[in-house]
């Protein structure tokens, strides 16, 4: 078989060998926790949407109280074909699914392994002939790097890795170079990037991995799909939705804003043109806004005889005040990106296709500084604001002393002293 020229080649292929067996035992554990969390989630919300079927059912016997009792037979059937369908539909899961599943997520895992070592490996020379990689799923192994022809290949330090979603299509996660900055970006442009229900899995499995990854220190929510950010809710989805399922489907996206409310590090919503409905809520959970000027936000469902269900009552009376609040959800009016920033709904509105570029700049800005700091300030934030100024200054004590006895703050210290940026660890 035919090699990498000298040692350096050889070496690179073993290296990798070694990283690809590591990644996939790696991912298969966690993709079996995975698994377990989602059977528990699953058995979770299958209990809630029977209770929800039982309760349907109680509600539509009050209703006809009176009627025959062949009508009240008919509700105990429908409710019974009901339970028994979705019973059926939750059955246990074979172990070839578990282990497709599986599979299928450690095909996402050597997919970044094969981006990471082409970031890695620049060609001097274009080559004719072809580079094969097989990789043997079930065993989890890469079992040969098939290379044919002769080129250079020169290693470079610097790469960048794109963290895949493998549960929906309409999410993208990707990390930006090594500098910590995560972008989870809205690729629905059928919809106009209307969250459905994959999109509001494909959101939770986004935010979760950026729960978990020590190394993410800014997120930017964006979108892929031109003068659009989120539509809102899918409303063709919604429409063929019982009430019960409104209200399921409705709490776990307000559950899914929170989450991203909840996360220790910033996050920062980038807005091009449309931000309406659920679209305007999720970005109302990120603690920065930045949008351009032909950006149109609003919350419109009192037009469709409902309320904002996501967070939008609560969220955007804490930016804009009680009254302005009003006035936007009472009427459902959309505002532009300068009226926006005008009333404080975003922090920045510049010119269109731009926000992103500004959003950029300020999460570089952010990333520069001490991430533990930046937590407990966003800690104390958060928590303070609901409290009174007594606790608050309390909290604020505690978010201080968590500072106290880091390294980063030494190293700030002799930074300063010694007229240099400061590097910073997390420590």
């Amino acid at each position: 078989m035919d090699s990498f020229r000298g040692q350096g080649g050889i070496q690179m292929l073993l290296t990798a060998e070694q990283e690809a067996q590591r990644l996939v035992t790696d991912a298969r554990n966690l993709k079996m926790a995975r698994l377990k969390q989602a059977k528990d989630e699953a058995e979770r919300d299958v209990a809630l949407y029977r209770s929800n079927l039982e309760q349907e059912f109680q509600k539509k016997i009050h209703e006809t109280s009176g009627s025959s009792g062949s009508t009240v037979k008919r509700l105990e059937e429908e409710t019974e074909v009901k339970i028994k369908n979705l019973n059926d539909s939750t059955s246990r899961v074979s172990p070839d699914v578990v282990n497709t599943l599986i599979n299928f997520g450690l095909m996402g895992t050597l997919t970044t392994l094969r981006r990471s070592l082409g970031h890695h490996c620049l060609r001097k020379s274009s080559p004719s002939p072809h580079i094969s990689k097989l990789f043997d799923l079930s065993q989890g192994s890469l079992l040969n790097v098939i290379v044919s022809g002769s080129f250079n290949l020169q290693y470079q330090s610097r790469r960048t890795l794109i963290l895949e979603s493998a549960l929906s299509e309409s999410v993208k996660l990707k990390r930006l170079s090594d500098s910590g900055i995560v972008e989870v970006n809205l690729d629905r442009p059928e919809t106009k990037n209307a969250i459905g229900k994959d999109m509001l899995r494909g959101l939770k499995h986004a935010f979760e991995t950026i729960d978990e990854d020590e190394s993410a220190k800014v997120v930017l929510v964006c979108s892929s799909v031109p003068k659009v950010f989120c539509a809102g809710a899918d409303l063709k989805e919604r429409k063929m939705m019982t009430p019960s399922e409104v209200k399921f489907t409705v709490n776990k996206l307000r559950s899914m804003f929170s989450l991203i409310e909840a996360l220790r590090i910033p996050t920062i919503a980038v807005i091009e043109g449309a931000a309406l409905g659920g679209g305007l809520e999720m970005a109302l959970s990120c603690d920065l806004r930045i949008c351009g000027e032909e950006a149109k936000l609003g919350l419109p469902e009192t037009g469709l005889a409902i309320i904002p269900g996501a967070g939008g009552t609560q969220r955007l009376p804490r930016l804009v005040g009680k009254s302005v609040a009003k006035e936007l959800i009472f009427t459902g009016r959309k505002i532009g990106g300068r009226e926006a920033m005008m009333m404080g709904l975003v922090n920045y509105c510049v010119p269109a296709s731009e926000a992103h570029l500004k959003a950029l700049e300020i999460a570089r800005e952010i990333n520069q500084k001490g991430p533990i700091a930046i937590r407990m300030a966003k800690r104390a934030i958060n928590h303070g604001i609901e409290i009174d100024l007594a606790s608050g200054l309390e909290l604020e004590e505690e978010c201080y002393d968590q500072t106290l006895h880091t390294k980063d703050r030494m190293e700030g210290l002799a930074a300063f002293a010694e007229k240099r940026k400061p590097r910073y660890f997390g420590e």
